[in-house]
């Protein structure tokens, strides 16, 4: 086995790019996470990106054109897993397409769930309906300080939130009454994270914290981590992919919970030889707090913050190395309410020795980019998906 060629994934969350042909189904027809963002703003500074060729992508057309010659491979993946979560975003990436999809609670939870939630953790709640977390514990924050009973609630997507003012009820402990939810949330009512949510203020204004967390459940079949790891090759995980994967398949960590230290930490990475020959950055704040939070502005800023990153990480580059680009899902801010929404994702690959603009076309499930990854670490393609590894040429 031969380990000298290193392929860096980075999830922008929630950068979709245009909504899927099923969208309607999700209430999504017509959002387009990117071009929205530049259409609102009149402008989004993404040199590097466009320069690899994201505003060639079909379907991102309104984006400005870039006149220059285009150095990188691009193209868009469409989520075969019939949901818009974060973790069947991801774990498609990593090459497991879920055929029954996680249950959602539009209505928010049946009673015995909450009930045997409730026995769990030896209190009442509050909450239980479908909120925008930044909303919800302004309306609750004061009644969850007075009676210490946490904050329940769900989005479109499939997940069970718990809020906890720190001081009431400190993020171990928090921790630990998610976990008891894990517990409960399988089977027939098996939903894809509990997410934790400390927050603290009062009097009617809190404010979230970074000592979020999620519990999800390990893959429902091996991914790509699972198969590298199987052959003696290191993984790394950055940002919440750790938590996304239960670590399955992780031989390292750094969770990082914000944009620029998880930059901060790739590029780090990509410098230390002998690292990881997979590392799997997730870029959380574009989703958490600009998406669901309408934040066109935030969001832009955000992009345009990776992209002035974008030659500090292409210049710590090896010769073998192949960087991914890509998100796990959209969440349009100028889309009605806060939830994801049902999106294309970007795909943008890149190695030195690509001089030539390369149009991969849609890719019909998110799977090619892990198949992709696998490949280029292995030399040969993952079991789901199909590699266009052979397409970047020169490696």
């Amino acid at each position: 086995m031969v380990k000298n060629k290193r392929a860096i994934l980075i999830v922008l969350d929630s950068a979709g790019i245009g909504s899927l042909p099923d969208a309607a189904d999700f209430g999504d027809d017509g959002a387009n996470t990117i071009c929205h963002i530049y259409e609102k703003r009149g402008v989004l500074e993404l040199p590097n990106l466009y320069s690899m060729g994201l505003s060639r992508i079909e379907g991102a057309h309104s984006l400005p054109p870039y006149a220059g010659q285009i150095r990188g491979a691009y193209g868009r993946a469409a989520e075969m897993t019939h949901a818009k979560d974060t973790t069947c975003g991801h774990w498609e990436l990593a090459g497991v397409i879920m055929e029954t999809p996680f249950q959602t609670y539009p209505q928010g939870f049946p009673r015995h769930i909450i009930d045997a939630f409730e026995k769990k953790i030896g209190r009442g709640i509050l909450g239980n309906r479908v909120a925008s977390g930044t909303v919800i514990i302004q309306e609750l924050g004061d009644e969850h300080v007075r009676t210490g009973k946490p904050i329940v609630y769900t989005s479109a997507d499939s997940v069970f939130q718990v809020a906890a003012h720190e001081a009431v009820i400190p993020p171990e402990e928090l921790y630990k009454i998610c976990e008891a939810a894990r517990a409960i949330l399988v089977g027939p009512d098996l939903v894809g994270r509990v997410i934790a949510r400390p927050f603290i203020g009062g009097n009617g204004v809190y404010t979230r914290t970074e000592n979020r967390r999620d519990f999800a459940i390990p893959p429902v079949k091996d991914t790509i981590l699972d198969g590298l790891t199987a052959l003696g090759y290191t993984t790394l995980g950055v940002g919440k992919i750790e938590d996304i994967f239960c670590r399955r398949g992780i031989a390292r960590v750094d969770h990082t919970k914000n944009n620029h230290d998880g930059i901060e930490a790739t590029i780090r990475y990509i410098r230390e030889a002998g690292s990881a020959d997979l590392i799997f950055t997730n870029l959380v704040d574009t989703d958490m707090l600009y998406g669901h939070r309408n934040d066109v502005e935030g969001y832009g800023r955000a992009l345009e913050y990776f992209d002035s990153r974008l030659p500090e990480l292409l210049a710590a580059m090896g010769p073998e190395d192949l960087l991914l680009i890509t998100a796990d899902h959209g969440c349009d801010p100028t889309w009605p309410g806060t939830d994801h929404t049902r999106e294309y994702v970007p795909v943008i690959a890149w190695h030195k020795a690509l001089e030539t603009g390369i149009d991969l076309g849609t890719r019909a499930t998110f799977a090619d980019i892990g198949s992709t990854a696998f490949e280029h670490i292995t030399g040969s393609p993952w079991k789901s998906g199909t590699s266009f590894y052979k397409q970047l040429g020169c490696l």
